[in-house]
């Protein structure tokens, strides 16, 4: 191993941040990828990076400790906020199912383990085809190999900007949430105009069952609307990928004091 490594202070640095990046990442983090192929993949990675990292050797003291904390948290908290933006796909889904009905039909996203809507798991999943297609995984992967220029892996703390990082993920959420809610406005307008239109027709016709006809004209009112506007969605799916990158971006620069 010390031939391999002769500073092996600091591949094991390098090591956790890789893995960090991995446990939260989108994509990375799935259940669907074994853990053992997770972890060669964290190794091989981190022992490319170690050829490409300037640094001196580390004394292994109290301050190393506090060094593999912070890299842990680094990787953690890049993975969770690029999660977070990514997850308003889901947001978007959700808000579609719960004007379909299809609320109460959650199913078990085998990705993260976690109920995922219907249509949010659908949109989801060809979202993640769409991230392979545009080679969106390679991005996520420099973002991990230029963390350093960002992040140096001898800074000993995390710089938090006294409250930057929270308002920047403040305004990232917010910008999360419209973007869901611009996904899932054709959808959730037109059902909302097919509500009206079944109401009135409730009050006109008494003896029309209304329940009974609104649940599956609704369904494939929706399922037209949303075979018309797949295209609109996905485009702000590309968006939401840049999004995802520039978050990351912003974040590491906070972190690292920029």
């Amino acid at each position: 191993m010390t031939e391999l490594f002769p500073n092996l202070s600091i591949f094991a640095l390098i090591l956790v941040r890789v893995s960090a990046f991995f446990v939260t990442m989108p994509f990375f983090s799935y259940r669907t990828i074994p853990a053992q192929h997770r972890i060669a993949f964290s190794f091989v990675l981190a022992w490319t990076m170690y050829y490409t990292v300037d640094a001196v050797p580390l004394e292994i003291n109290g301050e190393y400790i506090l060094l593999l904390l912070k890299e842990a948290m680094t990787g953690l908290l890049i993975g969770l906020a690029a999660f977070i933006v990514l997850s308003a796909v889901q947001i978007a889904g959700g808000f579609i199912d719960f004007q379909m009905g299809f609320a109460i039909a959650n199913v078990i996203d085998p990705q993260t383990g976690a109920q995922s809507p219907l249509m949010g798991q659908y949109l989801y999943m060809f979202s993640l085809l769409m991230l392979l297609a545009l080679n969106g995984h390679h991005l996520i992967l420099d973002g991990i190999f230029y963390s350093y220029e960002l992040i140096p892996i001898d800074q000993l703390y995390l710089n938090f900007g006294n409250g930057e990082a929270a308002y920047y993920m403040a305004r990232t959420f917010t910008a999360v949430f419209l973007i869901a809610f611009q996904m899932s406005m054709p959808v959730v307008a037109v059902l909302f105009l097919t509500d009206v239109m079944l109401g009135i027709v409730a009050r006109t016709v008494p003896q029309l069952n209304i329940f009974v006809v609104g649940f599956p004209l609704k369904i494939g009112v929706a399922f037209i609307v949303v075979f018309i506007v797949i295209g609109v969605i996905f485009t702000l799916v590309r968006d939401l990928f840049g999004m995802m990158l520039y978050t990351m971006r912003d974040l590491m620069t906070i972190f690292g004091g920029g």
